[in-house]
């Protein structure tokens, strides 16, 4: 999962909203998926920027990686594309 919300929401809140990340090549491109560089995870991914979730911060497991705020601000525009 790619956490997009901050540490005071998730502590506060007790659940973080987050997008799933798949190993699995896309059917998609852009909007729908954006790969992730190979360097912050162990194979080949890519966020699935339709697939928002809030979920309990219970069941986040150990950080791997994050992604820059350039790949941020690409994902945050994949949203606002599918969305508006």
């Amino acid at each position: 999962m790619l956490i997009l919300s901050n540490n005071y929401f998730n502590r506060r809140s007790g659940t973080v909203i987050a997008m799933a990340i798949t190993s699995q090549p896309p059917r998609a491109g852009f909007p729908l998926t954006l790969e992730l560089p190979t360097g912050s995870l162990p194979r080949a991914s890519w966020v699935k920027i339709s697939q928002v979730r809030t979920i309990s911060v219970d069941r986040i497991g150990k950080r791997l990686g994050e992604v820059d705020a350039v790949e941020l601000s690409q994902i945050v525009d994949g949203l606002t594309e599918l969305i508006s």
